[in-house]
Formats: C-alpha cells, sequence, structure tokens
C-alpha cells in the first residue's frame, strides 16, 4: 500500500526529531573523556561542531580531547586559531604554551604564556607555568655552560637546584644514594593545563541583550564615561577623586570607546613583553572594539594612598561580553599627573 502524503511527512518528521535528539553535545564528549574514552569524545565533539562550528567551547574541549590522544600538532592548531578568533581568552594560550614546552620550544611556550598574562592579568596558572618556562630555559643555559666550562662550579649548583624542582621526592630505598650530576632533561615539570572551557564563555547563538538589567557596582559613586576632574566635590577628597576615575575608565571599557579608556592610562604604560607604549596601545584597541558588547562592572572598590600622589586600588571586576564571562579581583596602580589620576600599572 503506497504511503499517503500525510503518512510520509510524518516519517520524514519523526526521522528529523531523532537525529536532533541523537545530535551529540558538548557534555556528551565531556563525560566520555572523562571516562577517558577519548576516540569516543573526539567523534561527539566533532559531531557537535559540525552543527556548531564557531563555538569556541567546543572547539576549546577538542583541543583537550587531541592533546589527550597525543596528536598534539592538531591540537596546536585548534588552540591557534581559538587565540585569533577569541584573542581575549587566556586559557587558549596556556594551554598552546603546555604543548610547546613538550616540544621544548620554550621561546614559543614563553610568548604564549605572556600572552596569556597580557590579557588576564591575574591568571595565576600561566604565571606558574612562566615560571617553569623560565627554570627551564635557565637549565638549558647552566647545562651549555658546564659543556663549555666543566669546571664550573657554580653552574652546576644551579643546574641542581632547577632539577631538584622537577624532580619527584626520592623513594626510601632511594635515599642516601648520591645524584649524579646530568645535563638539563629539555622536558618542562608537571605544567598545568586548562582542562576546562573557559569560563562563562557566550556563545553567539545565545548572546545577551545588551540592554539586561544588571547590578549596580557596590561603590557609591556616580561612573561618567570621561575622566572626572579633580575638583569641587572632590577637591578635598582624593580618594572619592580616584574612586570615579576607576569607574569612569570603566564605564569608557564598557561604552568601547577605546580614545577615552586609554584617555586613563600613564602615556609610558605597557606591558611585561610588550616593546613600548604603542604596541599595547594597538593590542587593546583591538580587546576594547572588538566584542559585540561589552559590560565591566566593579564592586568591593577600595583606595589605599600611598603618599600624595600614588594611590593603589582593589577591586572585583566583573566583565561580560558577546564572548566571554568572568570575574576576578584585580589591583590599579595609579599615579596623580598634574591633578589628574593615571593608571601606570595593573595587576
Amino acid at each position: 500500500m503506497p504511503l499517503t502524503r500525510f503518512s510520509a511527512t510524518l516519517i520524514l518528521t519523526l526521522f528529523a526529531s531523532l537525529a536532533f535528539a541523537a545530535a551529540p553535545s558538548i557534555q556528551d564528549a565531556q563525560q566520555a573523556l572523562k571516562k577517558g574514552q577519548n576516540s569516543v569524545a573526539l567523534e561527539k565533539i566533532n559531531g557537535y561542531l559540525s552543527s556548531n562550528p564557531k563555538d569556541a567551547q567546543g572547539r576549546f574541549l577538542k583541543g583537550l580531547i587531541l592533546t589527550e590522544l597525543s596528536r598534539n600538532q592538531e591540537a596546536i592548531k585548534v588552540f591557534s586559531d581559538l587565540t585569533d578568533d577569541f584573542p581575549e581568552l587566556p586559557e587558549p594560550y596556556n594551554n598552546l604554551a603546555v604543548l610547546y614546552a613538550v616540544q621544548s620550544d620554550y621561546e614559543r611556550a614563553k610568548h604564549s604564556l605572556e600572552m596569556a598574562i597580557r590579557t588576564h592579568p591575574s591568571y595565576a596558572t600561566a604565571h606558574e607555568n612562566l615560571g617553569d618556562i623560565y627554570a627551564m630555559m635557565a637549565s638549558q643555559a647552566y647545562d651549555k655552560a658546564m659543556q663549555l666550562d666543566k669546571s664550573n662550579v657554580s653552574a652546576q649548583t644551579k643546574l641542581s637546584l632547577i632539577q631538584d624542582l622537577f624532580t619527584p621526592n626520592p623513594r626510601p630505598q632511594d635515599a642516601g644514594k648520591t645524584k649524579n650530576s646530568t645535563k638539563g632533561t629539555g622536558k618542562p615539570g608537571k605544567m598545568t593545563q586548562a582542562t576546562t572551557q573557559p569560563p562563562d564563555l557566550v556563545r553567539p547563538d545565545v548572546v545577551p541583550a545588551t540592554t539586561e538589567k544588571t547590578s549596580a557596582p557596590s561603590t557609591s559613586t556616580t561612573s561618567s564615561s570621561s575622566t572626572p576632574a579633580i575638583g569641587g566635590a572632590n577637591a578635598n577628597d582624593p580618594q572619592a577623586a580616584i574612586i570615579a576615575t576607576v569607574q569612569a575608565w570603566a564605564s569608557a571599557w564598557s561604552a568601547q570607546n577605546a580614545d577615552a579608556y586609554i584617555g586613563f592610562y600613564d602615556p609610558n604604560f605597557k606591558q611585561p613583553g610588550q616593546a613600548d607604549h604603542a604596541e599595547w596601545e594597538t593590542q587593546r584597541r583591538d580587546r576594547v572594539t572588538r566584542p559585540t558588547f561589552i559590560k565591566v562592572e566593579l564592586e568591593q572598590v577600595s583606595v589605599e594612598l600611598k603618599d600624595s600622589t600614588t594611590a593603589v586600588v582593589s577591586f572585583k571586576q566583573r566583565y561580560r561580553s558577546n564572548t566571554f564571562r568572568g570575574s576576578d579581583r584585580k589591583t590599579l596602580i595609579l599615579g596623580n599627573q598634574g591633578g589628574t589620576w593615571k593608571i601606570v600599572e595593573e595587576r
């Protein structure tokens, strides 16, 4: 008996529903990865990405899975592409550094970690990994010094100290054995890889409206979109002027007004790893203007006046854009320059 148009349509609809229900999700891939089913996890994340090719969380998870499968070159490609598409996320830079370190490419690992820190100055994992990289680079230098001068006791001692950092505690049966001086292993210690997706990453298909109501900052100071003048009500209250400046800095960032935002910084401001202020300004302009929207809120703002020209401002920063959500503690060092407070350092 031939199918009627109604029954054929019903079957097609049923097949479509079953296909949708069977579509793999990020959670499916994560569960497989946790169980050590790496090949299954890769199959599931590839299935998810076939329908969501731009999804940063899915791509990041794929990089993790490829790493677990020891397909490092493919993982490097995934994380590298993520840094191109989402330069404001520190985790892909960190994982790139771990993979470069495995290849003993410490210069590229160092650069990647510096980028992670530049993007997210309070990212502790990247700071720790950068310390490991510096130690391994020092190990190579001391080893080279010993090759050139075998009587160099100082280099030998320093090399031994570094090797101790990356050597597990000796077993009881090994106690008392003399440790021979050896060359640097060329292998990093237990560098920490970011093993979860960047926190609260927002997919482009679920971007919240920019007019969404948000909680007000905990400080009572009203934000403005330009640097507040130190005078009037603030003339005898430098702390209020400093808080107003920092709130205005956050407002300029939220408004994605790059000129106003950069205007809050000292003309010589730059971060470690950058050649000069111009390089920092180029990178920061892109960071401010690239997202579709940005919302920055400051809470628990505190000011410590070191003297009449230096202040330390600490606060909890909540950042939200179409690609990233996160919160962390941040510290700004401000200097009073001719009656205007400027950011001279950020941590």
